[in-house]
């Protein structure tokens, strides 16, 4: 239960923190965490040295980095279904993959993270919107 505390709860500190400091101001901020997120069960598997784990790893790991890629270029709410499907990804991924690197925490922590992440760029993306066509009339 806490793993998934401390998912949801950095997942909105790192969301929060990126707009007060203006680091999202760059399109590629949010692309480059959905890489990350989505390359971490990569390293599981490199760590611990699955050529198996980690081929099926990688092949999930290039459609996360496609969606972010065409994310940061043409449709950035993309990248927030991206966070969000590897929210999903996640409760599956177990069933999938045979990862013997993956610690036991990872899951929980991980969809809270990917959850919470993505909901939080969608509530972003809404409230910039709005700010914006407040800002024309």
């Amino acid at each position: 239960m806490i793993e998934h505390l401390a998912g949801g709860l950095l997942a909105l500190d790192v969301g929060l923190s990126a707009s007060s400091f203006g680091f999202d101001k760059d399109r590629s901020f949010y692309p480059v965490i959905l890489i990350v997120v989505a390359s971490y069960y990569v390293l599981a598997a490199a760590i611990a040295g699955s050529n198996i784990a980690f081929s099926s790893e990688l092949a999930v790991f290039l459609v996360f980095l496609g969606v972010a890629v065409i994310g940061s270029k043409r449709r950035p709410l993309l990248v927030a279904a991206g966070l969000i499907a590897q929210g999903i990804y996640e409760i599956f991924h177990s069933h999938i993959v045979d990862n013997p690197g993956v610690p036991i925490w990872s899951q929980g922590f991980r969809l809270s993270f990917d959850f919470t992440a993505g909901t939080y760029l969608i509530g972003l993306f809404a409230w910039r919107r709005r700010r914006k066509s407040a800002n024309v009339a």
